[in-house]
């Protein structure tokens, strides 16, 4: 299974990438987890600067490949959800994109494309830390799967 996180942004505080790389090794090598780092659009009209990134973001999905956007209007699901629908698409596809926006969102046109929309509550997450957190959940979702010990819930 390809797991990719497609991420607007950039030079991110080092322990944001140890956080990422710590929950990515733990996978085994048939479940793997790959970060594709987009840069921020300039902010000088943030619409031009999320329709931008939304380009970036599309260009990066290969044909057919599932995606789910994160996003704030998404539904929240627990972590035996996402496991089974990883599995799902570990099945039907073998690939999974996973979507961060950048400072002011995601563009319609990538919402519009996702097959689903993730909302991880209701807080205001840094997007270098919903990285981690995305991570840390696919490595608990392979867990659950495989009945490995991490997850006890």
């Amino acid at each position: 299974m390809l797991i990719r996180i497609l991420a607007v942004g950039h030079r991110l505080d080092e322990w944001l990438n140890h956080g990422f790389a710590e929950y990515r090794d733990r996978l085994p090598r048939r479940w793997t987890l790959e970060l594709v780092e987009i840069p921020p659009a300039p902010r000088r009209t943030p619409g031009v600067a999320v329709r931008r990134e939304g380009e970036q973001l599309l260009a990066r999905l290969a044909p057919g490949e599932p995606a789910v956007a994160l996003d704030e209007r998404g539904k929240q699901w627990t972590s035996k959800e996402l496991a089974t629908a990883l599995a799902g698409w570990e099945e039907s596809h073998g690939r999974l994109a996973l979507l961060i926006g950048g400072a002011d969102g995601l563009d319609e046109a990538v919402r519009a494309r996702a097959d689903r929309t993730w909302s991880l509550g209701c807080l205001t997450l840094p997007h270098g830390l919903v990285r981690v957190l995305l991570a840390e959940q696919v490595y608990r979702a392979w867990s659950i799967l495989h009945k490995h010990p991490y997850h006890r819930a």
